[in-house]
């Protein structure tokens, strides 16, 4: 009776276990499935016309007097027919977007998305303004942030990119893409380029008696090196 009691507590044990690890395996199939389910995201497009109109509106109750405000509102009206006649005509827009980069460059991907979307509906004469703000970072993230901004001047859309604080290494190299550059007066542009900096010990191992053999695939497959002479050349 002892054995058979023992044996049942031992497949009761192992029956915890195996029901364990299923609930953990079912847990981590449904938190992937719903992040396949998951959109990683959606473009949200405003049209900044209204948000001026908007403060001008407010602006105006605060400062005029009634009797401006009905003449204003009069004019507005003829002003509104006029621009139903014009909207007939197609005119120029403006698309504006934002980057804001970190290190990684992890706007890119929605960087991306709104250049598709721009280059789906925007025609030769509209234009497009980025306003980017970047310390640098990877040149992976940055070089593919460059390529979609190519993408509209391959296409022949003016671009402009605006700098308010700091476009800086791969955020520079984003800004040279532009048609023009707009930069705050105290803004940061520009590039420190690439730093490197290693100790030497060949004159060491020359007072050792101890040579160092080093066989590259190239002439500039290695250039510095830490036991070897450093010419002119290759620095």
């Amino acid at each position: 009776m002892e054995f058979l009691y023992n044996w049942g507590l031992f497949l009761l044990d192992a029956l915890t276990v195996v029901v364990a690890i299923l609930l953990i395996v079912a847990g981590i199939s449904a938190i992937a499935g719903k992040g396949k389910g998951k959109s990683k995201g959606k473009l949200i497009i405003k049209k900044i016309n209204q948000q001026f109109k908007d403060t001008i509106d407010s602006v105006n109750q605060a400062i005029l007097s009634k009797t401006e405000l009905k003449e204003r509102h009069k004019a507005q009206k003829k002003s509104a027919k006029t621009n139903k006649k014009a909207d007939k005509v197609s005119k120029k827009k403006l698309f504006i977007v934002d980057f804001n980069g970190d290190i990684k460059a992890s706007a890119v991907g929605a960087l991306r998305e709104c250049v598709t979307a721009i280059l789906l509906t925007a025609k030769k004469t509209d234009s497009v303004l980025i306003r980017l703000e970047s310390p640098g970072g990877i040149v992976p993230g940055y070089g593919l942030a460059a390529s979609q901004l190519q993408r509209l001047r391959d296409a022949n859309i003016s671009l402009t990119i605006a700098v308010d604080k700091i476009a800086a290494s791969g955020g520079y190299m984003m800004a040279c893409i532009a048609d023009q550059i707009i930069a705050a007066p105290f803004a940061i542009l520009g590039s420190i380029g690439v730093v490197y900096q290693l100790p030497n010990f060949n004159r060491f191992l020359h007072k050792k008696a101890i040579d160092f053999e080093q066989v590259t695939a190239g002439e500039f497959k290695r250039t510095l090196t830490m036991f070897g002479e450093n010419t002119k050349q290759d620095r």
